[in-house]
């Protein structure tokens, strides 16, 4: 009877830590507080949030949403997110489906708020993908059930050609709330597109002279810059980080990469690596990093890490995988 007692307070006590443990981890802290006599933008994920800041310099305060180490498919907004937004001059989405809890959250900030909101991927030349990602991403039907097979690939940002767009329409957006200091964003929005447009013209060089032009990815995250470097992905899972791959998805996988002499297969830092791990070795293939640039790590925070050195590293990676 005892040892019952005993094994029943032991359970309970683990699923107390569990609990503490979970809401810890749900009250990480997103960035910042509204801030009088500037711009306040609310930003709902890293690459907005990293341009908003280059291109709002100090006329802007810029609050990002997403914690640091959070992967933007998996989050919801806290009340604490809605009220400082309600209170913001500019919310910035990418929109394209990957942020699922867009449309309850504008409800949420009430009729009173005077925020201009926009969906930065606007311009780009979506990407249908032939895939069920099952994370409710993507077209729904008219009488609301979700239609198969046919659905927005969101990952616009991933191709610097698409980030260039997403740039301009940031500026374009804090022109529209604060004309005022037009002249300051178009000074910095000219600095951040060159950079933009050099590591364009790099990918555009290194990629087309790059032998193999496959490439084997953990989530399907990559169709932009495989569409404007000349690339073709091979996504373990869908275009949802956590959509599980069939079993014969994953046999399929290991004889491409078997057949086409692929070298190494790409993971990301903020999933699981195990089923990319279980590929590799399974295909006696090496992993390497292909990162989405969704959000950065806590060490790549702290290591100044941005936009730019991660897409160059990428670069790099994909300049070995290819060989």
């Amino acid at each position: 009877m005892n040892f019952h007692i005993k094994k029943s307070w032991s359970l309970a006590i683990i699923l107390l830590l569990a609990g503490v443990m979970v809401l810890s981890g749900c009250s990480k802290k997103s960035g910042g507080e509204i801030v009088a006599g500037k711009v306040n933008v609310v930003t709902s994920f890293y690459p907005i949030y990293e341009f908003a800041k280059e291109i709002g310099g100090e006329n802007a305060n810029v609050i990002n949403l997403l914690p640091t180490g959070v992967e933007p498919h998996d989050w919801t907004p806290r009340s604490q997110d809605i009220l400082n937004t309600s209170k913001a001059q500019l919310f910035l989405y990418n929109g394209a489906g990957l942020e699922g809890w867009v449309p309850n959250f504008l409800k949420g900030l009430g009729s009173e708020s005077k925020i201009k909101t926009v969906e930065v991927s606007q311009g780009i030349s979506l990407i249908e993908a032939e895939d069920d990602d099952g994370h409710g991403h993507g077209a729904e039907a008219e009488n609301g059930e979700e239609t198969p097979n046919h659905h927005v690939d969101p990952h616009t940002w991933v191709s610097p050609k698409s980030a260039m767009i997403i740039a301009e329409n940031i500026k374009n957006s804090y022109i529209e709330v604060d004309p005022a200091h037009k002249a300051d964003y178009e000074t910095r929005y000219k600095t951040l597109s060159g950079k933009l447009q050099a590591l364009d013209a790099k990918f555009t060089e290194k990629l087309s002279a790059a032998p193999n032009k496959e490439i084997v990815v953990s989530h399907q995250a990559f169709g932009y810059l495989c569409r404007d470097y000349g690339l073709t992905q091979h996504p373990i899972m869908g275009l949802s980080p956590d959509a599980e791959p069939r079993a014969q998805d994953l046999v399929n996988l290991s004889k491409l990469v078997k057949d086409e002499g692929i070298q190494y297969i790409f993971f990301e830092e903020l999933v699981s690596d195990k089923l990319a791990k279980t590929l590799a070795s399974e295909a006696g293939v090496k992993t390497l990093v292909l990162n989405p640039v969704e959000g950065l790590t806590k060490e790549q925070e702290q290591g100044r890490d941005n936009y730019f050195t991660l897409m160059e590293k990428n670069l790099q990676n994909l300049i070995l995988a290819l060989q």
